[in-house]
């Protein structure tokens, strides 16, 4: 079987796809093409293969291809050496890991000078095999005979034998194996605080004496050790029980052959337990301890990558005349008109509260603001003084002349914002706005439509992930970019006002492309059609036809650039228009005309079914944006701070996080309330994201409340949480509001409230600022 094929069936494995889907999809891959636009255009060549099987593809891919590089290294250099065998050939052909074929390349590869090969030069390899072949004669004895110079006593020989011995099982790639699936299934991990370090590390307090099964201790648990082992507080320790230790050391003697008790076999047993007490013990624990870090760094990853995903394709409020404010105190609140497009149209600064209190000022300002530009939204960030803006913003609408329309006020999350206001790309956009007033702009717009401005900030400045700053970053920003890229795709952008920022995200562009773009745009004006992209410097045929399918121009010369047809199938489409005998633009959108056609009519040689069911579906919607409709949590009046809230009450919030535990939700009080995977349901619950997702609006219940702690219990449970005690062990404090800098705190380093790991430490990196 050549690399190829091996590559094509082990992916296909991986993905629940065939060799062939897969082939096709490496080959689209390998000459270009991007995920988003293999999914949406290339459905006939690779099978229907979604996103998210190509995503897990061209990871997979990416993997065994190393795979197969440090593979045929490794044949090279064995074969070099001239030790290589038809077995050892065959081990390293059939090895599916990278760990896997280093332990093969253990015995062959290069290092220092060992106390093995010191005890080889000193002529003491016989001694090992005459040990191993009369195991009735006391070692001492065959030890005496192999006294030198370098070996003065039959101790030091025996040490010697052992020293080789111990090598050789440390290199035994069966025996490496079989201990390193032994112990994922049964080893213990162990946290116990440093002495000492009792006082200071108490935000790790529930791991000073912790111990669980290394197979099943979660993410955000392992994460919250490995932290804890990191600043000092912790040690970590991944051994099995004594039952364990015991059926290690017995593997082990087995690749030894002991069976009898005699002299040889009691010698050769106590060689078994030092080789796991002093070589093998740490070297596995490494292994498992840095697979512990993977895996918990993937599920963190992934759980950064399912909220980013559903934060991004949250719903839009639309384009409309929005004002933005972004709220403080003692520094004012900093205003900013947007129009139907995002252009900024006004901004200033109000000061509502101590210490001018300025408040018929500032509402004299915001009523001028509101009927000046008509106003149809505000939007007020949601971090320090959210509450008290939106209280004055609540009195002054209802201030308004009855002559003017009265604006939606809409709390949203202003995550990031400070991150935006002090970055190039805001620089470049707004050289002459202050970097306060900024952030202002950049809640207004994010209301309007979250996806194109977020795309602008770091998602990790978004701060949606558990962890995030502890894990691999490469492989976090690899994620969330492929978020990205999948979102926007997944909605399409419009050509003529999308920013470079948001361009650089299409399939096939980037950002010189996007830049070009924008910059042909404002030199020539509006895109016409998709085909005056050729026109763009450096925009040539491959990027255009990656690229065409998910931008849109509206009321340009060919409506079907509108949609997200691809000027590829253009013919096909309207194949489809003159067998309704209509014009594209009237039958565009005519769902009752386009669905007495069958699409099986309009196939031939280069589009297939799934392409022409896919224009049918697109002509009868054209544009349609995958997004929900908008809509808001309405925060309950008289509740606007944690010492407000009682157990029992019943209230509006939105899900602002969701992590393996449960989901985070802002009832309007500047703190986070937790709602426990127990109390998201009244079933269980494997997975919150079965149940919610960031962004959503949801009715929850106050089952506890700690003001001291910062900590607020919700439950969505019919029962009004009946069952809430059975959350506290798994579960820390509620995220509190940022202070200072919107955007806030990016630290790694947890700020405790005295609840524990499982509060503090383990949640610290979970706060959406």
């Amino acid at each position: 079987m050549d690399t190829v094929t091996r590559i094509a069936n082990t992916i296909a494995k991986d993905t629940n796809a065939t060799p062939k889907q897969v082939g096709a999809a490496v080959a689209l891959l390998d000459e270009g093409a991007t995920v988003p636009f293999i999914a949406r255009y290339r459905k006939e060549v690779t099978g229907g293969l979604d996103d998210t099987q190509l995503r897990v593809l061209s990871e997979r891919l990416v993997y065994l291809r190393e795979l197969e590089t440090r593979r045929a290294a490794i044949a090279k250099e064995i074969t070099s050496q001239g030790k290589m065998t038809d077995e050892l050939a065959l081990s390293i052909h059939q090895a599916e890991t990278k760990a896997v074929l280093e332990d093969i390349y253990l015995p062959y590869k290069p290092k220092r000078r060992t106390k093995a090969m010191i005890a080889r030069e000193n002529g003491l390899e016989p001694l090992v095999e005459l040990i191993l072949s009369d195991r009735t004669t006391d070692p001492d004895v065959h030890a005496a005979g192999f006294i030198t110079e370098n070996v003065a006593t039959t101790r030091d020989a025996l040490n010697g034998a052992r020293d080789i011995l111990v090598e050789g099982l440390a290199e035994n790639a069966a025996l490496l194996g079989e201990l390193r699936e032994f112990l994922k299934r049964d080893a213990l991990i162990t946290a116990k605080v440093i002495e000492g370090k009792e006082t200071e590390g108490a935000k790790f307090a529930d791991y000073f004496d912790h111990s669980e099964k290394w197979a099943d201790a979660p993410s955000h648990r392992a994460l919250a050790m490995l932290r804890g082992a990191n600043e000092g507080f912790l040690t970590i320790d991944i051994v099995p029980d004594e039952a364990g230790v015991e059926r290690a050391v017995s593997m082990i003697s087995h690749h030894l052959d002991v069976r009898h008790g005699t002299a040889g076999d009691k010698w050769l047993a106590t060689v078994a337990g030092w080789t796991w007490r002093v070589k093998l013990s740490m070297s596995m624990m490494l292994d498992l301890l840095g697979d512990l870090r993977s895996r918990a760094h993937d599920e963190a990853i992934n759980v950064f990558a399912r909220n980013l995903k559903d934060l991004l394709l949250a719903a839009p409020a639309g384009a409309k005349a929005t004002l933005g404010l972004d709220p403080g105190i003692r520094t004012g609140v900093k205003v900013a008109v947007v129009d139907p497009t995002g252009k900024v149209l006004d901004t200033t600064t109000i000061y509502p509260f101590q210490p001018k209190m300025d408040v018929q000022g500032s509402q004299a300002a915001l009523m001028a603001l509101i009927a000046k530009h008509g106003v149809n939204l505000i939007a007020i960030g949601n971090g320090t003084g959210s509450r008290e803006t939106e209280r004055l913003v609540a009195d002054t609408i209802k201030m308004l002349p009855k002559s003017v329309t009265p604006p939606t006020k809409v709390v949203v999350s202003e995550a990031g914002a400070s991150v935006y206001s002090a970055s190039e790309l805001a620089a470049r956009e707004f050289p002459d706005l202050d970097v306060s007033l900024r952030g202002a702009v950049s809640i207004a717009r994010r209301l309007q439509d979250p996806l194109a401005e977020l795309v602008k900030i770091e998602p990790k400045a978004i701060g949606v992930g558990q962890y995030q700053h502890d894990v691999d970053q490469h492989k976090l920003a690899k994620s969330l970019e492929a978020v990205v890229e999948d979102a926007v795709n997944a909605v399409g952008v419009d050509l003529n006002t999308a920013s470079a920022a948001l361009l650089s995200h299409v399939s096939g562009l980037g950002p010189v492309l996007a830049e070009s773009i924008v910059s042909h745009r404002d030199i020539n004006g509006a895109f016409q059609s998709r085909k005056d992209l050729l026109k763009v410097a450096r925009l040539g045929p491959k990027a255009f036809e990656q690229c065409a399918g998910f931008l849109r121009i509206r009321d340009g010369s060919e409506p079907l650039d509108a949609s997200s047809v691809h000027p590829e199938a253009y013919g096909v489409a309207r194949k489809i228009v003159a067998a309704c005998g209509r014009d594209v633009r009237s039958l565009m959108g005519d769902e009752k005309a386009l669905r007495g056609l069958r699409a099986e009519q309009f196939v031939d040689d280069t589009f297939g079914l799934p392409t022409v069911r896919d224009i049918l579906t697109e002509l009868e919607k054209p544009g349609r944006d995958p997004r929900p409709t908008f809509k808001t949590a309405t925060f309950t009046d008289g509740v606007e701070d944690i010492k407000d809230l009682k157990p029992g009450m019943a209230l509006e919030g939105t899900v602002t996080n969701v992590a393996a535990f449960g989901a985070f939700v802002d009832i309007g009080v500047h703190q986070d309330g937790l709602v426990h995977v127990s109390q998201l349901a009244d079933r269980f619950v494997k997975d919150p994201h079965e149940v919610v997702k960031t962004g959503d609006v949801v009715r929850v219940t106050v089952t506890e409340v700690d003001v001291p702690r910062k900590r607020i219990g919700l439950t969505m449970r019919k029962d009004g949480g009946a069952s809430a005690k059975e959350a506290r062990a798994e579960r820390g404090p509620s995220r509190p509001k940022p202070k200072g800098p919107k955007g806030g705190n990016y630290s790694s380093k947890p700020q405790s409230s005295g609840t524990g790991a499982l509060g503090d430490a383990l949640l610290s990196a979970m706060r959406k600022r």
